[in-house]
């Protein structure tokens, strides 16, 4: 699952198709709907830019996603190389979803996908 939030609450979730690969290519894209959700969802933040915060990881700082940002005038705030600092969502998001979810089996991936969205709705 890829979360994109602000603090009016989620912008964008979506679940990664299985069988899919996380590149810079997958990367650029998802950043293309998180811009068009922005400007839908939250057209007073789009009027003044958004910082997009996001770690270090390798889809995130290969070239073809650091043009598109630039292009796009998307700032992004740095994220210190090798950090042990957690991103928001691993101290904030990631907990809460987990916590509905703890001792429970899923049969199938889609109700997986049914009860994290679920979870999602209720987050403010």
């Amino acid at each position: 699952m890829i979360v994109f939030f602000d603090f009016d609450g989620i912008v964008q979730a979506e679940f990664v198709p299985r069988n899919t690969t996380v590149n810079s290519e997958y990367c650029k894209d998802l950043l293309e709907h998180l811009r068009n959700d922005v400007c839908k969802k939250r057209p007073e933040k789009w009027a003044n830019g958004f910082i997009l915060h996001h770690d270090n990881a390798p889809c995130h700082t290969k070239l073809l996603v650091r043009q598109f940002l630039s292009k796009k005038n998307i700032t992004v705030c740095p994220h210190p190389i090798y950090s042990t600092d957690l991103a928001p969502c691993d101290f904030w998001l990631f907990p809460k979803l987990k916590r509905t979810t703890k001792g429970k089996c899923f049969e199938l991936f889609q109700d997986i996908e049914a009860a994290m969205t679920a979870q999602l709705k209720t987050l403010t």
